[in-house]
């Protein structure tokens, strides 16, 4: 199987052209390539296909081989491989995720790629879209207790479920600790992520992320938009905002027309070829 390996703000995976290659099994495909001391080492596998509604569809999953609905550091990194690939010359494209068809502007320079503006889509705010067991309503700053300690949760769906939760030095924060029984806590069926953020400023965030199915990762792009319309929805930012993760920076804004939009880098780090199991 051939295969590029790809970053966005450091959330990296195996990306696989499958208008050429065929995976069988993507599920153990994920996990066989994810893991970092005997396969190529990701947070996940991402699978570029045809579409019949948009340019392309894109399928994701992570490195225990669960699939998820959409990742904003890898459609980024999608795009940019569609581009640089000569898969397409368009510098526009709508992609197709299981949370729906994404538009991504591409930044080109020197003929490659080098940013991409996602609109992420609107937010979905009500419990049942999470989704999350309870009252109907939206869940801003509701109690959710998690190994004895109380947190003041916020969630948001972008398509997939996030969970928010400020505190006060997110670089000291256990996440390793407190990330697990949060993103399987019985009030999430089909559990959640788990943004830990501090507010810097206004305009400026610190977050770290605990992903569904995954763990600690460097970034997450759903997960970084959630943030940000979380942080808006509780009166500590505006809606435009720069969220620093582990592995850079990504700049968020909420725009007027209800939708999120993403503008982040996308790296090709290499490609090679791997027998899979």
């Amino acid at each position: 199987m051939k295969f590029t390996k790809m970053h966005g703000c450091g959330n990296d995976y195996v990306y696989v052209d499958c208008t050429k290659e065929s995976v069988p099994d993507p599920p153990a495909a994920a996990r066989f390539v994810s893991n970092r001391n005997f396969g190529i080492g990701s947070d996940g596998l991402i699978l570029i296909m045809p579409s019949a509604t948009a340019d392309f569809r894109m399928q994701m999953f992570n490195s225990d081989g669960s699939e998820a609905e959409m990742c904003g550091n890898g459609i980024r990194c999608v795009a940019k491989y569609l581009f640089d690939h000569r898969l397409t010359n368009k510098r526009e494209l709508d992609i197709e995720t299981k949370a729906g068809i994404k538009r991504l502007q591409l930044n080109v320079s020197g003929g490659v790629v080098q940013t991409v503006r996602v609109n992420m889509g609107a937010p979905r705010l009500e419990r049942a879209e999470i989704p999350m067991l309870g009252k109907p309503g939206r869940v801003i700053a509701e109690p959710l207790e998690a190994l004895g300690e109380k947190f003041t949760i916020s969630c948001v769906s972008m398509g997939n479920p996030h969970t928010i939760i400020r505190v006060e030095d997110v670089e000291k924060f256990p996440v390793s600790m407190y990330g697990p029984p949060i993103e399987t806590h019985p009030a999430f069926p089909r559990r959640t992520n788990v943004e830990f953020v501090q507010i810097i400023s206004r305009n400026e965030i610190r977050s770290r992320t605990w992903e569904r199915g995954a763990g600690e990762t460097l970034a997450c792009g759903t997960g970084a938009s959630a943030t940000a319309v979380a942080c808006h929805l509780n009166g500590w930012t505006e809606r435009k905002v720069l969220i620093h993760l582990l592995g850079g920076g990504l700049e968020i804004e909420w725009g007027i027309d209800d939708h999120v939009y993403m503008t982040g880098p996308a790296v090709e780090v290499f490609s090679g070829e791997i027998n899979l199991p």
